[in-house]
């Protein structure tokens, strides 16, 4: 008799446990995998497909090149009732399917956090999804040749203005390598030149990146100031406009582009699972077990499993967090369905923590040691390179280097990409802020 495991999400924690589960898992077992893209997103090396160093493609690994034992099914999960042992999905062909299962592994991860500000989701853009890389960078492209087609220098102020809120990794890596990029490539606009670009991040807290130590914080932001990179920090977002981002301290910031790394938060589909919830995460257990049924698991940025290096507190978001739980997770469920071993607890505490901030410059918190500069930066890549999952997914990144130290960036901007014009005219003027390749939004949301 086939037993089944499926796992809801193809994140870092879904992922793992999928490639763990394959080589632990009893014969009899089967594995499912459900989610909404083919592809793991290496989410770390999202700046540097924005800031065209890197290739889209080379920082997601194809989810059927790598897992050979598991079942992909695409489809986006909608709730769950677990006291019948049922997962909800909403397949893209568009019918809704009921999985069974014997063991259940959530992985579903989280989504941009926003807040009640007056125009933030209807002007405002993320930088969490491969789709909204790809969109800034076609924005600083597309924004650099409108302004080059204007004859007034104080129109093209506004087009040439990005702000970034949010003073987490997120938000100085993106800033830092956007503005890397733009400084490049407007050498070949010489109106845009006339005006130069401005970028400016903005944060409520009194210092960027509390996750590590006072001197780094202080270090990375003396080095983006040198770059021409402005900070409004202890200050907030009021209202979001279409040309403008007006702060709590009243000053206007004429923009075009406003991107939002302001942190994360929980699937809202993990309200719909039927499990209790802390903070909008699923609770666990140390085992990654929740407690009230002895088949259901969760993994991720979704489980709010305790953190061994601080108590009373669930493990943070990090992919580092994630990978060790899919690992381990695994290891739990092929025990709980006949494996040999025992079921472990979650003991992993956090490494350390990288800021790569273009220019062959980073910031990095290894085990409370402080390291800046180039060494943090290559500390940094290899990190990177070493979990990338495959040698094609490796040498591929390798080439993009390489290639970064002796060829300029390119400049083509892609928006259409993906939407093809009618076969009876020309193609007709695509939307502000086009998402290349994006699936439509997940029902329910």
């Amino acid at each position: 008799m086939v037993r089944d495991v499926v796992i809801a999400g193809g994140g870092f924690g879904g992922y793992y446990a999928a490639k763990k589960l394959e080589k632990l898992a009893p014969p009899d077992v089967r594995i499912t995998l459900i989610n909404d893209v083919n592809f793991l997103l290496y989410a770390p090396l999202l700046p540097g497909a924005a800031a065209s160093t890197l290739d889209p493609r080379h920082v997601v690994v194809p989810l059927r090149e790598h897992l050979k034992r598991t079942e992909l099914r695409m489809g986006w999960v909608t709730g769950g009732e677990p006291e019948r042992g049922a997962l909800k999905v909403k397949m893209i062909s568009g019918q809704t399917i009921d999985y069974s299962y014997d063991q259940l592994i959530i992985a579903i991860g989280s989504v941009s956090r926003t807040f009640p500000i007056p125009g933030l989701v209807e002007h405002a853009i993320g930088f969490k999804t491969i789709a909204e890389a790809t969109a800034l960078r076609n924005r600083v492209v597309r924004h650099l040749e409108l302004a080059e087609g204007l004859d007034d220098p104080e129109a093209r102020k506004p087009w040439l203005s990005f702000v970034f809120v949010g003073g987490g990794y997120a938000g100085l890596e993106g800033v830092a390598f956007l503005a890397d990029f733009a400084r490049d490539i407007i050498k070949r606009y010489p109106r845009c030149r006339e005006v130069g670009t401005r970028w400016t991040l903005v944060d409520a807290a009194p210092r960027v990146m509390p996750e590590i130590q006072p001197q780094l914080a202080d270090f990375t932001v003396r080095l983006l100031e040198r770059r021409g990179i402005a900070f409004r920090l202890s200050t907030q977002v009021q209202e979001v406009r279409d040309d403008r981002v007006i702060l709590s301290d009243g000053e206007v910031i004429p923009t075009r582009t406003v991107c939002w790394t302001a942190g994360v938060r929980a699937s809202p589909v993990a309200e719909r699972m039927g499990l209790e919830l802390e903070g909008g995460r699923i609770v666990c257990n140390e085992y990654l077990r929740v407690p009230a049924y002895d088949n259901v698991w969760a993994v991720g940025d979704v489980a709010a499993i305790p953190d061994p290096a601080r108590p009373g507190h669930p493990c943070p978001p990090t992919a580092q967090h994630a990978i060790r739980q899919g690992k381990l997770l695994a290891r739990n469920v092929a025990v709980t369905l006949g494996a040999r071993g025992e079921v472990k607890p979650f003991t992993f505490k956090t490494l350390g923590s990288f800021a790569e901030l273009g220019r062959h410059q980073a910031v990095a918190n290894l085990m409370g040691i402080r390291v800046r500069g180039f060494i943090a930066w290559a500390i940094c890549r290899f990190y990177h390179l070493a979990w990338m999952p495959g040698l094609d997914r490796k040498s591929r990144l390798i080439a993009d280097w390489s290639t970064e130290i002796i060829f300029p960036r390119d400049i083509a901007e892609m928006g259409q990409l993906g939407h093809p014009p009618r076969l009876d005219g020309p193609a007709p003027p695509p939307p502000e802020d086009l998402q290349p390749g994006a699936l439509p939004d997940p029902p329910g949301e």
